[in-house]
């Protein structure tokens, strides 16, 4: 006899257990590094601009190639692991990433860095939205956001630690040290191919039934496999995800949500990227300027945390209008603040209110679309997000390059975060219709 089991909801039943724990250790190491590559240009641009004799706009410029590695690894990468697997996809990025970040710090030259950071982007683009869907299909009921927040903290500490070692390496080793380091995940590919489970959707496809089994008895532990088990989720596969992004009430969603991604990303990058150079500009030595970029993230640690707990207690989309809002008022700030400490406090919730709202952006996205299109509304949406970041390293060179005061140079990257915010709340007023439809579509078979 046949049995048909749901295999979604049967992962949405499960209780955390030691499966969603080695997902998480996982999830948040490879998005620790990352998050220590949105830190380190920022942290060694000084140091190149005065050793390779390149200006502020070509020095934004080179900034700006990994970020458009990024965009077209989300978007390849994000699609194709919909139809691949996000296991398989996964694997490549972590590869790419770690081999080419390796090769720019062996750059002879500014161009060549240049190249290497476009092709490290294209791992790191297709990484992130594939972890995040990894996490989020295996995630129990009402835990998705404190799981995707649990690994976007790694993110947050990446920041940190290249902060934090740049502050050492760069004097005692130069600057090609940091990027040494950032190659270390090849060295886990071992243990990703053992230990990551393969999307539930991909297997499904596959027809692999063996392989779905042996999954959700590690996921859900009151599960029992059964002779000729067939598998379902609550929506069919659907051979254009891309196209189904605007289908069933989702278009204006998409676009608000793209444009949040936008926002939030040409903040956290031209922030990341111009910080220490701002500082230095306004006076300080070029030690006193890479703290600044530490408390941005570990500011950006205690804020992914924080809105991890806001988010499951006010609703994700009100905690990302709150604290866009404060993004915009404490960037505005830093251009005033002249004590030391209120600088130092402000950097902190600067970074808690961009880095860490971003992270909650991608379980507020999650909610949104099935397991079907996460990835590639993922992808998407960090894609378009990307060129946000793009825009950032670029704009903090030219206002650099313009020499205007350090209170314009901070509006301008706070400006964004009360775009951010509006979208967000057209984003809710149009969600709360996609999820009611949805409900209304997703028929779970019996």
């Amino acid at each position: 006899m046949q049995v048909t089991t749901n295999a979604e909801q049967t992962v949405l039943k499960a209780k955390f257990n030691k499966f969603h724990g080695m997902l998480l250790f996982w999830g948040a190491l490879l998005m620790l590094f990352d998050g220590f590559d949105l830190t380190i240009y920022g942290a060694v641009v000084p140091t190149l601009m005065k050793e390779w004799g390149i200006s502020a706009v070509q020095a934004g410029m080179y900034g700006s190639y990994a970020l458009f590695g990024m965009m077209f690894g989300a978007l390849i990468f994000g699609t194709l692991a919909d139809k691949l697997g996000r296991k398989k996809i996964i694997l490549i990025c972590v590869f790419i990433f770690s081999l080419f970040m390796l090769l720019a710090g062996l750059a002879p030259s500014p161009e060549l860095f240049g190249l290497f950071r476009f092709i490290t982007g294209l791992g790191l683009g297709g990484m992130m939205p594939n972890v995040i869907g990894l996490i989020s299909e295996y995630s129990p009921e009402g835990l998705r956001s404190r799981m995707i927040a649990t690994i976007m903290a790694g993110y947050s500490i990446g920041g940190v630690v290249a902060a934090l070692l740049s502050m050492i390496l760069i004097t005692n080793f130069g600057w090609e040290s940091v990027f040494f380091f950032g190659a270390l995940p090849i060295l886990f590919l071992p243990f990703l191919v053992k230990l990551l489970p393969d999307s539930v959707g991909s297997l499904i496809v596959k027809n692999d039934h063996k392989g779905i089994q042996k999954i959700l008895v590690k996921v859900n532990t009151t599960y029992k496999p059964s002779e000729n088990e067939t598998f379902v989720l609550n929506k069919k596969q659907d051979s254009s995800p891309v196209k189904n992004l605007f289908t069933e009430k989702r278009a204006l969603l998409t676009v608000m949500i793209w444009l949040t991604y936008f926002m939030s990303l040409l903040m956290i990058y031209g922030l990341n990227t111009w910080l220490p150079k701002f500082m230095t500009e306004a006076g300080f030595p070029l030690g006193s300027s890479l703290s600044f970029l530490l408390a941005l993230n570990v500011g950006a640690t205690i804020g992914a945390i924080l809105m991890g707990w806001l988010a499951d207690r006010w609703g994700v989309g009100r905690a990302l209008i709150l604290f866009f809002v404060i993004a915009a008022i404490t960037i505005t700030s830093l251009g005033y603040a002249t004590n030391m400490i209120l600088l130092y406090v402000l950097v902190a919730i600067a970074g808690a209110a961009t880095v860490g709202t971003q992270n909650l952006t991608h379980s507020y996205t999650s909610q949104f679309y099935p397991i079907t299109m996460r990835s590639t509304a993922l992808g998407w949406a960090l894609a378009v997000g990307r060129i946000g970041g793009i825009l950032g390293p670029t704009i903090g060179g030219i206002l650099l390059a313009s020499q205007l005061t350090l209170q314009v140079n901070f509006l301008v990257f706070a400006i964004p975060g009360v775009i951010a915010a509006l979208a967000v709340f057209l984003a809710n007023q149009q969600g709360e219709k996609v999820i009611t439809t949805q409900q209304q579509l997703d028929t779970p078979a019996n």
